[in-house]
């Protein structure tokens, strides 16, 4: 089997370093965001999550206790691990610390997705959780790479690309007639800045792309269970494909990790050229280890059936967990297309009573689009979860001519704007400018915009990359003791 995959000494190394790095960025997002977003005084506790729900039904430390410090002390314990791991220093130790170091980076980041609700709901959570779950069964350096978990680690890659490919075809009409790629580097959740040359490209670029990306998700994850070469063929074709994606938008860590799965794909002899690291002569077998890979093997052909059978289904399932440890999933993403771009933008103002002459300041995200003239920024692999949230409200608005329809405005919203209310600072930690330095707001509103990108005639006149227009209300004008009292009620 290990002349069918190929020799993958080097494939594990690269795999493990990158998989490290993403760990990494991902503890220090939640060092970063989870207080705000979810702690003791965040927007959706976790402990009011926690209230009266079984651990069975959401594994994590938290279930013995919550507080921000713990919080904090877990994304810490994390932050040093990854980097050791990213640092080549835990695979240099024996067999038994290098599996204990993935399965506590496993476990930790378990731990807070499972109590993350809608901020941690994202498909790249539980791609990081499992990736983190078969990198502990890989190994040291001195150890001869387990060519299973280099399958398993396939079937994983097989699993992301193939579902992104069919919820596609079998989604939105435009998948199918070539023509999604007119709107989606306008309507895609963060856009960076080139993003809006992308949008500019003539449309039958946009057509081919589509098909490229077709042929690319739906027919090269197949071969990625061929011999070598033409797996690692597939493999550059997967990684070419994400590679272009990460410079196009802001997909969290999305792309990246996906390339990092990629590598799983290759065999040592297509890394050589690119990774000049001396390849061990000798590498030890540990039979006891070997019996694990064996039950892990097992257990993961077992869980792979219902994900497997999800492919045929006409039902088929996005970013879904048969079990809480998210372990051998669905994935796939942007099965639909949105056409137009809307905006919720948030303004305060000084005055107690709203009248012609008020005047409203604009509260300014980190990479949601805002200030038309600002220039969108590059995040990713960062994940601002926040931004992302604040994309899908406008999903839940109606337009009636000149009227906006909101169908109920979420709990972490409402929330969210009574912390501006407050000045809290943890909240406006999470933004990028807040008017009211000195005092907080009386009064906060939410406006509803359309949003496009400039012509390229009107960037060059104005220098701005959007240009909008304001639609209608999304929240009327609140104080502090308004929303207060809407709790009570």
């Amino acid at each position: 089997m290990t002349s069918y995959l190929g020799d993958a000494w080097l494939v594990r190394l690269v795999f493990l370093r990158g998989l490290s790095a993403l760990y990494l960025i991902a503890f220090i997002s939640a060092l970063n965001q989870f207080p705000a977003l979810l702690g003791e005084r965040g927007l959706l506790p976790v402990p009011d999550f926690l209230r009266g729900l079984r651990f069975r039904d959401a594994p994590s430390f938290f279930h013995w206790r919550y507080s921000d410090r713990l919080l904090r002390g877990v994304a810490w314990t994390g932050i040093a691990l990854a980097a050791l791991t990213l640092l080549g220093i835990t695979e240099r130790a024996p067999l038994v610390v290098t599996i204990a170091v993935w399965l506590v980076l496993w476990a930790l980041y378990l731990s807070i997705v499972n109590v993350g609700q809608t901020f941690y709901g994202f498909g790249w959570e539980s791609m990081l959780v499992e990736a983190g779950f078969f990198a502990a069964f890989l190994g040291p350096r001195t150890l001869a790479p387990p060519v299973l978990v280099i399958a398993i680690l396939r079937w994983m890659l097989f699993r992301v690309e193939l579902g992104a490919g069919l919820i596609k075809l079998r989604h939105d009409e435009c998948w199918r007639n070539l023509t999604c790629l007119f709107y989606h580097y306008e309507t895609q959740p963060l856009p960076n800045a080139l993003s809006w040359f992308f949008h500019r490209l003539p449309k039958p670029v946009h057509r081919f792309s589509v098909f490229y990306s077709h042929l690319v998700q739906v027919l090269a994850p197949f071969g990625l269970f061929a011999p070598q070469p033409y797996a690692s063929i597939a493999a550059a074709l997967l990684v070419s494909q994400q590679l272009l994606l990460s410079i196009s938008g802001n997909y969290a860590w999305l792309n990246w990790l996906t390339v990092v799965l990629g590598v799983a794909g290759f065999s040592d002899a297509f890394l050589a050229p690119l990774v000049p690291t001396a390849i061990p002569q000798r590498l030890a077998h540990v039979p006891l280890f070997d019996y694990a890979v064996y039950a892990l093997a097992a257990v993961t052909l077992a869980l792979s059936v219902q994900p497997a059978l999800n492919f045929f289904s006409r039902n088929q399932l996005m970013n879904y967990s048969w079990n809480r440890l998210h372990l051998v999933n669905a994935y796939g993403a942007f099965g639909s297309i949105t056409k137009e771009r809307y905006e919720v933008v948030i303004e305060g103002t000084d005055d107690a009573i709203v009248s012609q002459s008020t005047e409203w300041k604009e509260y300014g995200f980190r990479a949601k689009p805002g200030d038309p003239r600002r220039r969108p920024p590059q995040v990713a692999p960062y994940h601002l979860r926040l931004d992302w949230l604040m994309w899908f409200l406008p999903f839940s608005v109606i337009v009636a001519g000149n009227r906006v329809l909101v169908r109920g405005f979420d709990v972490w919203f409402i929330r969210f704007v009574q912390r501006l209310l407050e000045g809290d600072r943890a909240t406006l930690g999470l933004i990028r400018d807040n008017p009211f330095v000195d005092r907080p707001p009386r009064l906060i509103r939410a406006g509803y915009y359309f949003y496009r990108y400039t012509t390229p005639a009107e960037k060059r006149a104005s220098g701005a990359w959007w240009t909008r227009t304001r639609v209608g209300e999304y929240l009327p004008p609140l104080s502090l003791a308004d929303i207060e009292a809407s709790f009570r009620r």
